[in-house]
């Protein structure tokens, strides 16, 4: 085994799952489309997620009285003062989308899991993380804990200029807000020309591809391929499909 191979040990944690219902405590719009809702519960306490891109049940009314689930990011989570944060991209109809945009203080939403978390080691000489909206929770919670003056490069397909974060980080930062065009085209070939034209830092790195399931899959391709990155060190999801509700898909 290389070296790169020992100190880069990608690990997986299973955890016991069930619901719990939460509280919300605070409603902030972060950007004009995406919505952060805090919320407390004493059932915190014992709520565990090690992964910056882990995912968690929210449960949602559905019209025929059966709960309708989605997936989401735990933007960040304090076990002490039991709150978890949820970062919402209301760029659809959903029924995520709803009860966010509705949102209010006092107001309850039950979630389960998460199921595990994968654990990537700060370790890697270098970060690349490519994301649609969907990807920005994750995005946010892994800038805010790799360690100090590691070179990590987001590239961010957007609406607007206005949904640009501010993110804290100690990390040596470089962002790329890609505004997708009037006509609408393939986040794909937008983030791709961004990429193509990337100067990676030298060394080991990883990538991170949160998107709609096809665009995802096609960055995968062209990382693999094209940039002949290694598949072991990087992850590629498909946070949403087009046209199918619900959808979530690592590929």
């Amino acid at each position: 085994m290389t070296d790169s191979q020992q100190r880069h040990q990608i690990g997986r944690m299973r955890f016991d799952t069930r619901r719990r219902t939460l509280t919300v405590v605070s409603v902030t719009h972060l950007t004009p489309k995406m919505l952060r809702v805090v919320l407390t519960s004493p059932e915190l306490a014992d709520f565990d997620s090690r992964g910056a891109d882990d995912h968690i049940k929210l449960f949602f009314p559905g019209p025929n009285g059966e709960p309708l689930m989605r997936d989401y990011t735990p933007r960040a989570f304090s076990r002490e003062e039991r709150t978890l944060t949820l970062d919402f991209a209301l760029h659809d109809a959903g029924p995520a989308t709803a009860w966010a945009m509705a949102a209010k203080v006092g107001d309850t939403l039950e979630v389960g899991g998460p199921r595990g978390s994968m654990i990537v080691p700060d370790d890697f000489d270098w970060y690349l993380l490519i994301a649609d909206e969907t990807g920005l929770p994750a995005i946010g919670r892994r800038l805010e804990e790799l360690r100090a003056g590691v070179p990590v490069i987001t590239v961010v397909a957007v609406d607007s200029a206005a949904e640009a974060q501010a993110i804290e980080t100690k990390a040596q930062w470089t962002a790329h807000w890609v505004t997708r065009d009037s006509a609408g085209a393939n986040d794909a070939d937008t983030l791709r020309r961004v990429v193509e034209g990337l100067t990676l830092p030298p060394g080991d790195g990883y990538v991170w591809i949160a998107a709609e399931a096809t665009v995802a899959k096609a960055l995968r391709g062209h990382v693999v391929d094209t940039l002949k990155h290694l598949p072991q060190w990087m992850r590629a999801s498909g946070y949403w499909l087009r046209g199918e509700a619900g959808a979530h898909e690592n590929l």
